[in-house]
């Protein structure tokens, strides 16, 4: 049997996390962990719905060497939940909220000072529990953006490999004072992975805080010594970038969940004096490529990961992917390890014989200056004689429609224009900055029954 540490970190001094009441040394964390492991119920399938980053890792180790399976959906929803009973009659939720309303079997995350009864002694020699490779501790899902949410079981193995390559492309010095403030939650595979998994195994910290807004971001730098990585994605970065705030000393920036505009890119880089890095994956792989948008376009895969083209897909494997995935993006392989992305394959639309992508069209749309936010949206296909018109979103508040269509016409051809193109004060995008298909819907018809009843 082939096992990994449950962390990198080695001494019991290291520091491992920071609350806000200071830093979390390995020994601290060990001791929490027992700690709340003896505290969970029968269940095998635990619901991790802790908002505090810290809580949540906690909850997360706890479950690792207790030999459960953490679950976790992106979001958490009634209809998401229900799902989730069904694939696990037997879970209960782990939740640092007092004021939880999910109809599961509930655990409240104990408080800080209901820690330590058994504490692990400075004089105890410290073991970092040693871990399956093969063990499979969670199943994250598919955000349901294009449907319902699918799982996807992860072995610890596979885990550790892939954060240990993130953090070798990224450049974050390994077993380093280095700490990752995450402005995305912990749940979603993304910040699963590079807020959590990558501190636990490159013996960095990270922060406790979820930060959203930009002045929250900012103190949540602020709170912890440099230096620092900042994990995001391109709505949080877009928002921070527009309050032109005053920013603590950033070493990177990391993005992922959608293609950065390469103006936005450059902005952070200018305003962060720091180097940003993309990552891409999919829930199925995790993350498998990253590139730095503002010096090459091409993404580099990671060691080991290699394309297989079946049909009109690439799919994804070696390195770290224990099965062959399927890509759901427009692939173009430029040599072994580089290539291009062209947008989704659902986001591909023909209008009169005419191609663009749903991607290409959102980016048109978020450069013209004043545009704050805004998405393109493919209604379902007309009847035969009709031509499906697309319909668009924006949040641009010293904009007009028409001022809004002028800059578009510059770059795209009439039959992609927006009609409707509908002003709002914000679009309904989840917690890692997503638009689902059917929330933007939603809002579309919302708007368009109100404008027949006026």
């Amino acid at each position: 049997m082939t096992t990994l540490p449950l962390v990198s970190h080695d001494s019991p001094h290291s520091i491992v996390a920071w609350r806000a009441a200071g830093a979390v040394t390995l020994r601290d964390f060990l001791t929490e962990v027992n700690e709340l492991a003896a505290r969970f119920p029968a269940g095998k399938h635990l619901l991790n719905l802790c908002n505090d980053r810290y809580c949540f890792s906690v909850g997360l180790a706890a479950a690792i060497v207790s030999g459960r399976v953490s679950l976790l959906p992106s979001t958490h929803t009634p209809g998401v939940i229900a799902q989730v009973k069904d694939f696990a009659p037997d879970v209960f939720c782990l939740t640092d909220s007092d004021n939880c309303t999910v109809e599961l079997p509930q655990l409240r995350y104990p408080a800080q000072r209901a820690f330590g009864a058994a504490s692990i002694q400075p004089t105890t020699p410290l073991a970092v529990p040693q871990i399956d490779s093969t063990q499979q501790v969670a199943v994250v899902f598919t955000s349901g953006s294009t449907g319902v949410p699918q799982p996807h079981a992860k072995t610890w193995g596979a885990l550790v490999r892939c954060v240990q390559a993130e953090a070798a492309r990224l450049k974050i010095p390994r077993d380093a004072p280095c700490t990752v403030i995450g402005t995305v939650p912990p749940q979603h595979n993304y910040g699963f992975e590079s807020t959590v998994l990558m501190p636990w195994h490159n013996g960095n910290a990270f922060s406790h805080a979820h930060p959203f807004y930009p002045a929250d971001i900012c103190h949540a730098l602020a709170a912890v010594p440099s230096p620092r990585v900042l994990v995001s994605s391109p709505v949080h970065l877009r928002a921070l970038m527009g309050m032109q705030l005053t920013l603590p000393q950033i070493a990177s920036v990391v993005s992922a969940t959608a293609p950065l505009s390469i103006q936005l890119a450059r902005d952070v880089e200018t305003q962060c004096a720091a180097p940003l890095y993309e990552i891409y994956g999919s829930t199925e792989t995790g993350q498998i490529a990253s590139r730095r948008p503002t010096q090459s376009a091409q993404w580099q895969l990671f060691p080991g990961v290699t394309w297989i083209a079946a049909g009109d897909r690439m799919r994804a494997v070696g390195g770290h992917i224990e099965t062959t995935a399927p890509m759901n993006d427009v692939i173009e392989s430029v040599s072994d390890d580089l290539f291009l992305l062209h947008g989704r394959i659902a986001d591909l639309i023909n209008i009169a014989g005419k191609r663009q992508s749903l991607t290409g069209l959102d980016h048109l749309l978020n450069a013209i200056p004043g545009v704050v936010d805004g998405a393109f949206y493919m209604p379902d296909e007309s009847g035969a004689d009709q031509v499906t018109r697309l319909a668009a979103c924006v949040v641009a508040p010293g904009l007009d429609a028409r001022q809004v269509l002028a800059a578009l016409r510059v770059h795209l051809d009439p039959v992609f224009l927006p009609r409707p193109l509908l002003f709002v004060d914000a679009l309904p995008r989840n917690s890692t900055g997503k638009l689902p298909r059917t929330a933007l819907q939603a809002l579309l018809q919302t708007r368009a029954a109100k404008a027949s009843d006026e």
